[in-house]
């Protein structure tokens, strides 16, 4: 009730903003008529300029039984602790999710395709947030393959999820009372009537194409956030947003605005945080090669922590490229790093150095400083 109550008044508060910019908001679905109007509910809109962010939506595998799980809006919809949960998926919002289910007590079980979690990201968050996930009596099902889900109405875990695992002969089983699914997310596009508009291109994923402008191949029609797929983070469709609003109303001096989406910082929030930006080690080699790199990194334990019996891991590694060293990719994990990921973003982002970190006096005692002191 507490949380519903706290979205709610943020929703207000967003409606109140659109008010006082004198915005008219009209609630409903929209569809394409043509390139310039658009239907929602019984009424006709049309306008020179077209915004499609409509955001995407989790998957639900077509597995026999799936309906019985929930997905990353359903978790929100629980009004009860589950007591043993399956979550299938091992992305970020599988992993933090998880994560939160073993905080408050839960017996999990996180379900992956691979040997790794966090696959997209550098290895040191990924093998350092398992290796925790496990101290912290995570389980992990790998190489594995979703068969579906059995409901047992009255038994005490109703939800029988099956599953093969690469190497192994036959199907393993598991009883649960929650099975999240967390295979992936997808565009919002389906109800638009994209067919109204036969030159917008569609790409194997389903994503709306666009340039760097957040141009379709249509004059006056654009996209971003989730649907365009491109860094799918709040943040991020809230600065392209402002970018692309700059451009088109700003006059002269916007007429070049839009967001570059190289070196955009990321967290994710499991247990311990995670911060990345930039290049993970792997695709500094193949966009650098072996010799083009350097890589520092240090694990340790944050002074938090020194005079407690539980100690979480903090791990971090710089990759750099070219004789100057220049910093193409930073990967945090542990206490803080959220907060302090942000401030070498703006750093990574003007082309620093491994010498512009190492001119940097180093604050103690804190973790961050780890950063500067690589060795």
């Amino acid at each position: 009730q507490a949380r519903d109550a706290y979205v709610k008044r943020l929703n207000g508060i967003y409606a109140t903003n659109v008010a006082k910019d004198n915005v008219e908001y009209v609630d409903g679905e929209a569809s394409f008529i043509s390139s310039t109007e658009i239907r929602v509910n019984d009424a006709v809109l049309s306008a020179k300029h077209i915004l499609i962010a409509t955001g995407g939506h989790p998957i639900i595998p077509a597995l026999e039984g799936a309906e019985h799980g929930i997905d990353s809006d359903g978790f929100f919809d629980l009004e009860a602790q589950p007591k043993k949960v399956a979550v299938v998926g091992s992305g970020y919002i599988g992993i933090e999710l998880a994560g939160i289910f073993r905080a408050l007590g839960s017996d999990v079980t996180v379900f992956t395709r691979t040997a790794q979690i966090l696959r997209h990201h550098d290895n040191i968050i990924g093998d350092t947030m398992m290796a925790e996930m496990k101290r912290l009596g995570v389980k992990f099902e790998h190489n594995m393959s979703a068969h579906g889900i059995k409901r047992h109405e009255g038994a005490e875990l109703p939800l029988e999820l099956s599953w093969s695992t690469s190497g192994q002969e036959g199907v393993s089983s598991g009883s649960y009372d929650c099975v999240l699914w967390a295979v992936g997310r997808a565009p919002n596009t389906k109800a638009l009537n994209l067919g109204a508009l036969p030159e917008v291109e569609i790409n194997k994923t389903g994503h709306i194409v666009a340039d760097e402008y957040q141009n379709t191949k249509i004059p006056g029609v654009y996209t971003l956030g989730d649907v365009y797929g491109k860094s799918e983070l709040t943040p991020v469709a809230i600065a392209a947003g402002r970018k692309l609003a700059d451009r088109l109303f700003g006059g002269e001096r916007f007429a070049g605005s839009k967001l570059d989406y190289v070196n955009i910082p990321t967290v994710i929030f499991g247990h311990p945080t995670a911060g990345t930006v930039g290049l993970t080690e792997n695709e500094a080699r193949q966009a650098y090669g072996d010799d083009g790199i350097k890589v520092y990194q240090t694990r340790f334990t944050n002074m938090y922590y020194s005079l407690t019996p539980y100690k979480p891991p903090t791990a971090m590694k710089l990759v750099v490229a070219g004789p100057e060293e220049k910093v193409v990719g930073l990967h945090l994990i542990g206490r803080g790093c959220d907060e302090i990921l942000q401030g070498f973003g703006v750093a990574i982002k003007m082309g620093a150095t491994k010498k512009d970190f190492d001119n940097c006096v180093a604050i103690h005692p804190t973790s961050s400083e780890e950063v500067v002191t690589m060795r």
